[in-house]
């Protein structure tokens, strides 16, 4: 039986994903420069998440990010945040998803109304998939491009468990398990995902180093492997990544998978993670111009990351479905 991916995919491939969350609400005067990153706007200014998320709808996304990529409970106690207010966020960072897909279908209840590269709306798929972020992006030193940490199995499950029931009971569609850089709490979220979550469905999708090669040095097909052994795993793939890796890093992950491939990319832009900073390429290829390759290569969702754009979006979704 097709899970949400598949049946999405049976009426559109390739599926578009959306971009970044944090540089559209810095756009929106949200300063995203602290320990929660993004998840800052969850307590002030979540009518902003909401309109960026609405805004790559807009744009011809199939697929919303929820904003929890750093939104778990012991980041915002950390921040002095309650455990209740805490999960209430959380819940917050679900609702706004949904509401913008709302608020989408409602301003486009026509089924004549198309998007500007003409794909019918009635017969677009909408999915909300709940971001959970890795264990380094609560550190907060950026070792989500490095996975140079190490916890039990147990305390990987710990960590992850809270926020996965609450996206869960909030009404994702599906677990976006992203920008993982580590194979051990890759193993230990997909133990998690089997044992206590077994009717939902996520995503995996890992940091590299390069493009054979997990950010804690893990074969690439290695860790491709390990996921496609799980049933619930719906697609894998990369994300958070340079886009010239995209290309062969598909390579590496459909010589061990037949299940569907995805990449979402940054901009191109270079990350500083000791200094939180990046170095603008001026030069890099658009996703527009890179997607059709990565089509061709295997891949069947495709999107952007840090430093993307609805603009970005937009002429992705123009390139692959004119």
């Amino acid at each position: 039986m097709l899970g949400v991916i598949g049946r999405a995919l049976a009426a559109q491939s390739p599926l578009i994903i959306d971009g970044a969350m944090a540089t559209e609400l810095e756009q929106r005067g949200v300063d995203t420069t602290n320990e929660l990153w993004a998840a800052i706007a969850l307590i002030q200014a979540p009518q902003s998440v909401r309109d960026v998320h609405e805004t790559y709808f807009e744009a011809g996304a199939n697929i919303a990010i929820t904003d929890t990529y750093q939104a778990n409970i012991p980041a915002f106690e950390k921040c002095g945040i309650s455990h209740e207010e805490a999960e209430h966020l959380i819940g917050t960072a679900v609702s706004v998803a949904l509401e913008a897909r709302e608020r989408y279908r409602q301003h486009h209840a026509n089924a004549d109304d198309a998007l500007a590269y003409s794909f019918p709306n009635y017969a677009r798929p909408l999915l909300v998939a709940g971001s959970v972020g890795p264990y380094g992006a609560f550190l907060a030193d950026g070792s989500e491009y490095t996975g140079d940490y190490h916890l039990s199995d147990t305390d990987y499950r710990d960590f992850h468990r809270s926020r996965m029931q609450i996206l869960a009971d909030s009404g994702v569609d599906l677990f976006a398990f992203e920008t993982m850089p580590n194979i051990s709490e890759v193993q230990a979220l997909i133990g998690l995902l089997t044992d206590e979550f077994p009717d939902r469905e996520a995503w995996v999708s890992f940091s590299l180093s390069d493009s054979g090669h997990l950010c804690d040095g893990t074969s690439l097909e290695t860790a491709v492997s390990i996921a496609d052994a799980c049933p619930h795993i719906c697609a894998i793939g990369v994300n958070c990544v340079q886009p010239e890796l995209v290309t062969n890093a598909i390579g590496h992950i459909s010589a061990v998978t037949a299940k569907p491939i995805i990449v979402y990319p940054n901009n191109g832009d270079v990350y500083h993670p000791d200094t939180k900073t990046w170095t603008r390429c001026s030069d890099a290829l658009s996703l527009s111009d890179l997607a059709p390759r990565w089509v061709e290569a295997g891949a069947s969702l495709i999107g952007g990351c840090c430093r993307t754009s609805p603009a970005d979006i937009y002429d992705l979704a123009k390139a692959l479905h004119r």
